[in-house]
C-alpha cells in the first residue's frame, strides 16, 4: 500500500511539473497579454509551403520567433479570395500585436482591417501604398530589377537564341515587373554581346485569381510548348505555376531559373538544372519590420527591400568567367541607378 500511495505521489508531482512547464509557454490564447508579442500570417491564395512567395514570408514569422521577437506565430492559409477580410480577423479578434497579409491580393482587406483595428500592425508584403494607410507598412521590392538580372543571364547563356519566362498573372504588378524584367535583360545584353534572343513571356491571365499562381500542369505545358519552340531557358514566376515550369524545364535538360528565394534549396527535382533565381529577400525584410514594430521604430508606407540573383551552384562551372562579370556590372548599375529597366510598375 505504502508502495501506491509513492508511485501516486510521484504521478500527482510529475504532473504538476508538467502543467507548470506548460503555463510558462505562451500559446495563441495568451496574445491579449501586453506581454505575450504573437504575429499572425495570412497568405495569398496557394499553400505555406509553395516554396517561394508564401513560404518566404513565413520564415520571415518563424525567424522573428527563433530570434526571440515573437513569442506566438500562426499562420492562415487562403484558399478562397472572398475569404481574406475573415482570415485577417481571426488573427485581429484574437489580439495579436502583428499580422503580416502576403500579396498584391490582400492590399484592401489588409487596409480595412487597420481600420478595424488600430492597436495591430500590418505588414503587407507587395502592397504598394499610393497613400500612406495608417497601421501599415508595406513591404515591396524592384522585381523589374531581379528579372532584368536573371533574363540577362538567359541570353547570355542561351545557346538556341530562345528562352522563355510562364508566369502568373500580369494584373499583379510584382509579376508583370518580373516578366517584363526578364525581356528587358535579354534586350539589355544582346545589346552588350552583339547577339539576338527571343524570347517568350507567357502570363496565366486567363484563369480566376483563386488558379493563376497554383497551376502547376499549367505551368508545366506552358514550358514544354516554349521549349518545343527552342527555348532552352526558362523562368518560372507564379507560385506553384511556376514552380511546374521550372520542373518541367529542369527535367528537359533546360536551364531553370526560379523566383522569390533561391529555389535551388526548395525544388530539389529542379536543382541539378537550376541556373539561378531572380530573388526578393522577403525573409529578411519580414523579420526586420517585425523585429521594428517590437522595438516602436515601425512607419506607416512603404518600405523597400532588396532584390538580386542567387548562386549558380550545381551549374557554376558552366557559367563563363565573361557572363559573370556581365552580372556583377549590371547589378552595380541596377544599384546606383546607371542602368535602368524602363519597366512600367504596373501593366499599362
Amino acid at each position: 500500500m505504502k508502495k501506491l500511495y509513492f508511485v501516486m505521489a510521484l504521478l500527482i508531482v510529475a504532473s504538476m511539473i508538467l502543467s507548470a512547464c506548460g503555463a510558462s509557454a505562451p500559446t495563441a490564447e495568451d496574445c491579449t497579454k501586453e506581454e505575450v508579442f504573437c504575429v499572425g500570417l495570412v497568405t495569398d491564395v496557394g499553400k505555406i509551403n509553395d516554396k517561394s512567395f508564401n513560404q518566404s514570408a513565413w520564415e520571415g514569422v518563424q525567424k522573428s520567433n527563433t530570434d526571440g521577437v515573437a513569442d506566438v506565430v500562426q499562420f492562415i492559409e487562403t484558399a478562397d479570395a472572398k475569404d481574406y477580410a475573415k482570415n485577417i480577423a481571426q488573427f485581429g479578434d484574437a489580439g495579436y500585436d502583428v499580422i503580416v497579409t502576403v500579396g498584391f491580393g490582400l492590399g484592401e482587406a489588409t487596409a480595412a482591417a487597420a481600420a478595424t483595428y488600430p492597436a495591430i500592425r500590418f505588414i503587407g508584403v507587395d502592397q504598394f501604398q499610393a497613400e500612406t494607410v495608417p497601421g501599415v507598412s508595406g513591404l515591396n521590392f524592384p522585381e523589374d530589377n531581379a528579372g532584368f538580372l536573371v533574363g540577362a543571364l538567359a541570353a547570355a547563356m542561351s545557346e538556341s537564341g530562345k528562352i522563355g519566362a510562364v508566369c502568373g498573372t500580369d494584373v499583379v504588378p510584382p509579376v508583370w515587373r518580373f516578366g517584363e524584367g526578364y525581356k528587358a535583360g535579354a534586350a539589355y545584353a544582346d545589346g552588350l554581346n552583339g547577339t539576338t534572343t527571343e524570347v517568350f513571356v507567357v502570363y496565366h491571365s486567363d484563369v480566376g485569381f483563386d488558379k493563376t499562381f497554383t497551376d502547376p500542369e499549367w505551368g508545366a505545358q506552358t514550358a514544354k510548348s516554349m521549349m518545343d519552340q527552342g527555348a532552352d531557358a526558362v523562368f518560372g514566376c507564379g507560385g506553384l505555376t511556376g514552380n511546374g515550369a521550372i520542373t518541367a524545364a529542369a527535367q528537359a535538360g533546360a536551364y531553370a531559373i526560379g523566383v522569390d528565394t533561391d529555389q535551388y534549396l526548395t525544388l530539389p527535382e529542379a536543382a541539378p538544372r537550376m541556373l539561378s533565381s531572380a530573388m526578393k529577400l522577403i525573409t529578411p525584410g519580414v523579420a526586420d519590420l517585425i523585429a521594428a514594430t517590437k522595438d516602436g521604430s515601425i512607419a506607416d508606407g512603404n518600405v523597400f527591400g532588396a532584390a538580386g540573383y542567387a548562386p549558380f551552384h550545381d551549374l557554376e562551372g558552366d557559367v563563363p568567367a565573361e557572363v559573370k562579370a556581365m552580372l556583377e556590372e549590371i547589378n552595380a548599375g541596377l544599384l546606383d541607378g546607371s542602368i535602368t529597366t524602363g519597366v512600367a510598375p504596373v501593366k499599362p
